[in-house]
């Protein structure tokens, strides 16, 4: 088996170089053919000065010209970093710098913004766009790749290099930069084969931003290493799923719950041809019974809910397609993965009793970049410790029950409330904020924020909202608001999130 990416889509241009590959559209690219364009992309990046190890960030949706700049990026050695293109201009700007990015690969639409902070990237040296023709402080990515060769770049490239700079929040607010290495997508594309028994006849339809490892690992490599091919589809959109579904003969899709819901409640779905579909993958939050059971009677196909996260590279855990599938059970681990439930004190606790998941095997990340202290906290002892609370069943299935980091999940997205918070106080108006999940019956959990405000201060709830439209992404952003006299808190003056959901104490 390939060691490293490059090596996995030039076995399969070697083994079935006319087989089609990836499907966009009215395009259709052969292995040969996608390999020949990456290679374009690679020596191109070369061109302009890239050198292994440097970082080569991605602001694009679900379009080719990401996953070419993907490969490409891998093929020389350099670091890819992709970045949601949901991200305003300061966060966009604070992930160019922390992975010191030299290279910025964008969609056009976002020419404007990039010059606004452009000035404030030292370390970023060129912006390429995906436009017809160069601009005055920009290069066209098309007109940069037509004249580059088709050839392999002669670059080596070694398990161990770190392909990727995946940009997570923590506890701390900030984005950290999750490294990972060429073995580690090769590991877990190669477990996620083994496991659900993919095989050269899948066709994987991208529905999920490419932008998640998800997208990359599951419904990129997962298939190119099994040597069957995928359908990129721009964005999921319930009007059009069953139309691509119909049109492309897909086996397989990657989702998240909120998208099996809204599929159960579209009224037109006997209107189209979905025998192809074999299984699906459901992932990032617990999907409900009711829809699990009501979307395999409707559809006919397998859902195999499954557990991971960036820091493991994709997935830890899947319920097996040919044994016994849980619901509500994150699955067994994936072949070469080790995962346990620990107490505190690191130490493996029996079935049924609760603690934290952890996690060992080649998937696990390098490190944080230029974080040393969250890399020891999170890799002790050879073990990725998740900060997802689980436990085991006497037959060896997974499950999760809570979360240690203060984490929501809104419709499959990770948003982390200190993030959130740290842009509530920058508000002159605001004295004290917390920002917390709550309950929602279509996404999962929402964002909701508690505010107190400071002395003679006034406040609207949609000025607070506006507040962090103007500065996170719309998908970070708080629902609703609600104002308060004070906090409850701890003897040591912590705030009591739990406390101020469940009683939403003193609001006004």
């Amino acid at each position: 088996m390939p060691e490293t990416i490059r090596g996995a889509i030039e076995k399969n241009v070697e083994e079935r170089p006319d087989k089609p590959f990836l499907h966009f559209e009215d395009k259709t690219y052969t292995y040969e053919r996608f390999n020949a364009t990456a290679n374009r992309a690679a020596n191109a990046f070369l061109g302009l000065g890239v050198k292994k190890g440097e970082k080569v960030c991605l602001l694009l949706g679900n379009v080719p010209e990401f996953l070419f700049s993907f490969f490409g990026i891998t093929k020389i050695g350099a670091v890819c970093g992709p970045i949601n293109p949901a991200c305003k201009a300061d966060e966009v700007k604070y992930m160019l710098n922390l992975s010191d990015a030299v290279v910025l690969v964008a969609d056009e639409a976002f020419d404007g913004m990039i010059e606004s902070i452009r000035g404030d990237c030292p370390a970023l040296r060129r912006v390429v766009l995906t436009c017809e023709a160069d601009h005055a402080t920009t290069l066209s990515f098309d007109r940069l790749i037509e004249s580059a060769s088709s050839e392999n770049p002669p670059v080596e490239v070694a398990p161990d290099d770190v392909a990727a700079i995946i940009y997570t929040s923590g506890t701390t607010g900030n984005p950290k930069g999750v490294l990972l290495t060429h073995a580690n997508y090769i590991s877990d594309s190669e477990s996620i084969v083994r496991h659900i028994r993919m095989t050269d006849e899948d066709r994987f339809m991208c529905i999920l931003p490419l932008f998640h490892v998800n997208g990359q690992v599951a419904t990129t490599l997962s298939p190119l290493i099994a040597g069957g091919s995928m359908v990129l589809v721009r964005r999921f959109s319930a009007s059009t799923f069953f139309e691509n579904v119909d049109k492309y003969k897909p086996t397989a899709f990657s989702a998240v719950p909120t998208i099996y819901a809204i599929l159960l409640n579209r009224p037109d779905v006997g209107d189209y041809d979905l025998s192809s579909l074999r299984f699906c993958i459901c992932g990032a939050a617990p999907m409900p019974v009711e829809v699990f059971r009501r979307f395999e009677e409707k559809f006919n196909a397998k859902i195999l809910e499954g557990y991971g996260l960036s820091e493991g590279t994709c997935a830890s855990t899947v319920n097996p397609i040919g044994g016994t599938r849980k619901v509500g059970s994150i699955g067994i681990p994936l072949p070469g993965q080790d995962v346990e439930i620990f107490d505190d004190g690191d130490r493996p606790l029996p079935a049924g009793e609760r603690g934290e998941i952890v996690v060992r095997g080649p998937v696990v990340m390098k490190g944080y970049y230029k974080n040393p202290e969250a890399t020891a906290d999170a890799l002790k002892n050879g073990w990725l410790h998740t900060g997802d609370i689980g436990y085991r069943d006497e037959d060896g299935y997974f499950y999760i029950v809570g979360r240690k980091k203060e984490m929501i999940i809104r419709g499959g997205e990770n948003i982390y409330p200190k993030e959130i918070e740290e842009v509530l106080y920058k508000h002159p108006g605001i004295a004290e904020a917390a920002v917390c999940g709550v309950p929602h019956d279509f996404y999962g959990e929402e964002v909701k924020a508690f505010v107190v405000l400071k002395d003679r201060e006034t406040m609207t709830e949609q000025e607070v909202i506006d507040w962090c439209r103007e500065r996170l992404a719309d998908y970070k952003c708080p629902k609703t608001a609600a104002f308060m006299k004070e906090f409850p808190k701890t003897p040591t003056g912590k705030i009591q999130k739990r406390k101020l959901v469940e009683t939403q104490w003193q609001a006004e």
